[in-house]
C-alpha cells in the first residue's frame, strides 16, 4: 500500500510539473506546448511551466506530449515528456545515442525488448520506475489490446528527439554472426 501511495505521489508531482498547476507569468509558445515563466528572486532565473497543447508523433512512432526541453523551457541538461503507447502498439526499435532515459509507467503493462538484437525482455506495470542506460537498443510494446499505456519519460538530453536513432535488430544479429 505504501509503494502505491508513494508512486501515486510521484506521478501526481510529475503531472503537475508537466501540466503546470498554479503557474502565472509570461506565456511563450514552443513546439506543441505553451510555456509560462515565473520570475524568482534573481531576475535572470525563472521557473518555467509547460502545458502541452497538442500531441506530437515521435521518431519512435509514438504519440507524445512535449514537456520540458531546451525548446520549451530553455533546459540545458534534461527533457521530460508524456509518452502514450496505443493499445497493442509498439515503438519502432531505437537507441538514444549518448543519453540515459528514466521512465515512470503511469498506466498499463509494457514489455520492453532490449539489448543486441532485442533478445532480452522485461515486463513492467503501472508504478514501476525504469532506467535505460545510454546506447541500449530497445523497443517498448503495449501488452493491452484495449488500453493505452502512459509514461513520464525523462532524459539527460534537452533536445529530446535529436539523439534518437532507428535500430534494426536483424542487422546487428547478422553482423555479429561468425
Amino acid at each position: 500500500m505504501k509503494k502505491r501511495l508513494f508512486c501515486a505521489m510521484v506521478a501526481a508531482t510529475a503531472l503537475m510539473f508537466l501540466y503546470g498547476f498554479g503557474a502565472y507569468g509570461i506565456s511563450v509558445e514552443g513546439p506543441g506546448a505553451t510555456s509560462t515563466a515565473v520570475a524568482s528572486t534573481k531576475e535572470s532565473v525563472e521557473i518555467v511551466t509547460v502545458r502541452p497543447s497538442t500531441e506530437t508523433m515521435s521518431r519512435q512512432q509514438l504519440p507524445y506530449f512535449v514537456g520540458i526541453s531546451e525548446a520549451t523551457a530553455g533546459a540545458k541538461g534534461i527533457s521530460m515528456n508524456l509518452v502514450v503507447i496505443p493499445p497493442g502498439a509498439a515503438a519502432k526499435p531505437h537507441i538514444h545515442r549518448g543519453y540515459e532515459s528514466a521512465i515512470y509507467l503511469l498506466e498499463g503493462r509494457v514489455e520492453t525488448r532490449y539489448g543486441p538484437g532485442l533478445t532480452k525482455s522485461m515486463i513492467n506495470e503501472a508504478g514501476d520506475f525504469i532506467f535505460i542506460p545510454a546506447d541500449v537498443p530497445h523497443q517498448p510494446i503495449n501488452l493491452s489490446a484495449t488500453e493505452p499505456a502512459r509514461a513520464i519519460v525523462a532524459r539527460n538530453d534537452p533536445n529530446e528527439q535529436e539523439h534518437v536513432f532507428p535500430y534494426n535488430p536483424k542487422e546487428e544479429l547478422h553482423s555479429s554472426s561468425p
